[in-house]
């Protein structure tokens, strides 16, 4: 079933879009905005990219509705240590592991691992690059960051929100 028409509807909104502001920026109608958002049309396939930059997600996350990365512009962040950072690990034996941290504390944390040998030789940090994850928040990017699943069934997602 098709869901692309309430993708747009809810990314428009995040974004606090009205859909005659969306449709003055990809040069359409807004009937034609409400048309897609309604599944009674489609957006023609050349205004897929400048949709989605509009949206702030990639076209993959707007056709699949997975918007695991979106870009915050400058004036709409929010302080960075003001965020959470996420970590969620399940794995198939059932095994489930939930870390919620504030952004201001992992940044804490690590400066200090810079200096302590124990913390330098933490499983968790030679498999998650923290200080790319924070380069990337840094630079506007909310949302899932990373995903991974293991051969062995394990899955691992780090989100910042």
């Amino acid at each position: 079933m098709n869901q692309l028409g309430k993708h747009i509807a809810a990314l428009r909104k995040q974004r606090g879009l009205t859909q005659e502001a969306l449709a003055e920026a990809l040069g359409v109608s807004p009937q034609a905005v409400s048309k897609w958002e309604t599944d009674n049309s489609c957006p023609d396939i050349s205004l897929l990219p400048k949709l989605a930059a509009e949206l702030g997600v990639t076209v993959d996350a707007l056709l699949t509705g997975n918007a695991p990365v979106q870009l915050i512009p400058q004036e709409q962040r929010k302080n960075v240590d003001e965020m959470m950072f996420r970590v969620t690990v399940d794995s198939p034996q059932g095994d489930k592991v939930r870390v919620n941290l504030p952004m201001g504390l992992v940044k804490v944390g690590l400066e200090i691992a810079k200096f302590v040998p124990q913390a330098k030789d933490a499983e968790i940090l030679n498999h998650i690059d923290i200080e790319q994850i924070l380069l990337m928040v840094d630079s506007g990017m909310i949302g899932k960051l990373v995903e991974v699943e293991a051969a062995d069934g394990t899955c691992v997602e780090v989100v910042v929100e």
